[in-house]
């Protein structure tokens, strides 16, 4: 026995054991903090890619049904897109006409609340003189010269971002047109990088991924049109002003599962605050409390389906962890980032999917999105790390028949 291993010996086996688990973490640590490092200095080339992933999934369907109508794959891809745009462009243009048609009326209902405040700050329990709300509007005022410069700044940065906005939609369009018309071949190029001898489960389980977030993106642009539609009745029989723009605004924060309809919803209950009073705006509130019962309980759990359903922990923890890291795009790809996880590493865990061949995997089929062993049951999640170790080498140690298969294109 050397003098090394005669020391190890000494060491208590909780604080042996205790030490190698904890520059493992050290080590897992660091690599993630490099990741998330390597991801925010490339933001402007990864969250473009990650938007274009997102509408390829939402797209890609209509793109093959059109090829397999007999129309050549460029000219559908051309199709769809000039299709998505002209709607997208319509609903825009609708949007901010319907905008500038109602914001004067808002304009004359906040003018009116502030009457409305003014005269309580006089007559209420504060009883406030005219001097005094003078004042105390000179100080706004003074405060807005004060800060003159971090306002034109500001501005400034806005309008750089606005340049950057637009550069990333134009790499995002770009990028898209390549995912609809070969995102296939793409795929097949990049699993050239993993090992042969293990390809062939990497090449399914990242098919698996893609068909859930195909589920994601459906379900959730039909659970974010039941959100914006429900929370727009409710704007129109309250009487709100600018009840498209709100709820177009309801729609797109619904993206973001959980939180994002909450936050666009309570800009509307402002607004019907602001526009209409207190009454109003405790209905708009009911409102928007029953459509994410509706959401929650509902929708999300009979429309995502079991292939990517997460538990609702997860989801929060993940678009926090994506709001930090990224903003408001982390957020909204935090969640399909993580539907996609979730089920590619099923797959590698499943037993039944050693047998499937990758162009077995419907990848436009929400249903088929998840991996079902032989007894019919979803996959557990008990020992995750050995059934992935084991999922990644049996194909090498028993000679599976389909280990490297994905090379024989």
């Amino acid at each position: 026995m050397t003098g090394s291993d005669e020391i190890s010996e000494r060491v208590p086996r909780l604080l042996r054991v205790s030490a190698a688990l904890s520059w493992r973490f050290v080590a897992v640590v660091a690599a993630l903090y490099v990741v998330f490092h390597v991801v925010g200095f490339m933001a402007t080339i990864v969250i473009p890619t990650g938007v274009a992933l997102l509408l390829a999934a939402l797209l890609s369907p209509a793109v093959s049904q059109l090829n397999r109508a007999g129309i050549p794959r460029g000219l559908a891809t051309g199709v769809v897109l000039v299709g998505g745009i002209a709607v997208v462009g319509g609903v825009l243009t609708f949007v901010i006409t319907e905008f500038s048609k109602g914001l004067p009326q808002l304009q004359e209902q906040v003018s009116a609340s502030l009457d409305t405040i003014r005269g309580w700050l006089k007559d209420g329990p504060l009883h406030l003189s005219d001097v005094q709300l003078q004042q105390y509007l000179d100080r706004v005022v003074e405060t807005v010269k004060e800060n003159q410069t971090e306002i034109t700044s500001g501005a400034l940065t806005t309008a750089a971002t606005v340049g950057e906005l637009l550069t990333g939609l134009i790499l995002a369009l770009f990028t898209l047109i390549f995912f609809l018309h070969d995102g296939d071949g793409i795929w097949r190029f990049l699993v050239r990088i993993v090992p042969r001898d293990v390809r062939g489960r990497a090449d399914v389980a990242g098919r698996r991924g893609f068909a859930s977030l195909v589920s994601y993106v459906r379900a959730t642009a039909l659970v974010a049109v039941v959100d914006a539609v429900g929370v727009g009745i409710g704007l129109w029989i309250v009487d709100v002003p600018l009840v498209v723009p709100l709820s177009a605004l309801v729609f797109l924060g619904a993206f973001i599962p959980i939180v994002g309809a909450v936050i666009t919803g309570a800009v509307a209950v402002l607004v019907a605050l602001v526009a209409n009073g207190p009454i109003e705006a405790l209905i708009i509130l009911a409102v928007l409390i029953g459509v994410m019962q509706l959401e929650s309980h509902v929708l999300q759990p009979l429309l995502l389906g079991r292939a990517v359903k997460l538990h609702p922990l997860a989801v929060v923890l993940a678009i926090t962890t994506g709001l930090v890291v990224g903003g408001i795009a982390g957020a909204l790809l935090s969640v399909p980032l993580l539907a996609v996880l979730n089920s590619g590493i099923r797959s590698l865990l499943s037993e039944s999917d050693r047998d499937v061949e990758p162009r077995q995997v419907d990848v436009l089929e929400p249903q088929e999105s998840g991996p079902i062993d032989t007894g019919g049951e979803r996959v557990a999640d008990d020992g995750v790390v050995d059934r992935i170790q084991d999922a990644l080498s049996d194909d090498t140690d028993r000679g599976h028949p389909d280990a490297g298969h994905s090379g024989r294109r």
